[in-house]
């Protein structure tokens, strides 16, 4: 995993990984192109969230998903994708769901970081 990050985090990190399912920026870009219904929920920080997120989103961030997720998709079958700045904060926010009975939890692995490096679009403010 990238940046540098302390072990215990990414330990964590990886044990999430183990049960939460992934996708790619480029499914969650071809799935919006498809017009594909599903819910996508940035987990970031608000100061990130203000400074651009992708299109289509809702920000519940990692601070407040458990407390505020059943009030925004109250459907535990929904599907939701989940991301953050790189795919960690969205893999441990995803097995908190999981935990919570929502069962078709997905994060996108890679995040905002490299969506934007793919040149996607991004909506700010």
């Amino acid at each position: 995993m990238g940046k540098s990050h302390a072990n215990g985090f990414l330990d964590l990190v990886n044990d999430a990984k183990t049960r939460v399912r992934e996708c790619t920026t480029v499914d969650v870009k071809e799935w919006q192109d498809a017009e594909r219904s599903f819910f996508l929920v940035d987990v970031r920080e608000d100061t990130e969230w203000a400074m651009a997120h992708l299109p289509g989103a809702v920000h519940l961030g990692k601070g407040v998903i458990e407390r505020d997720i059943e009030k925004v998709i109250p459907d535990h079958e929904a599907e939701i994708v989940l991301y953050c700045g790189g795919g960690y904060r969205s893999a441990l926010a995803g097995d908190a769901l999981q935990q919570m009975g929502y069962t078709n939890v997905i994060s996108m692995d890679g995040g905002i970081g490299e969506w934007h490096a793919r040149g996607f679009p991004l909506t700010t403010g």
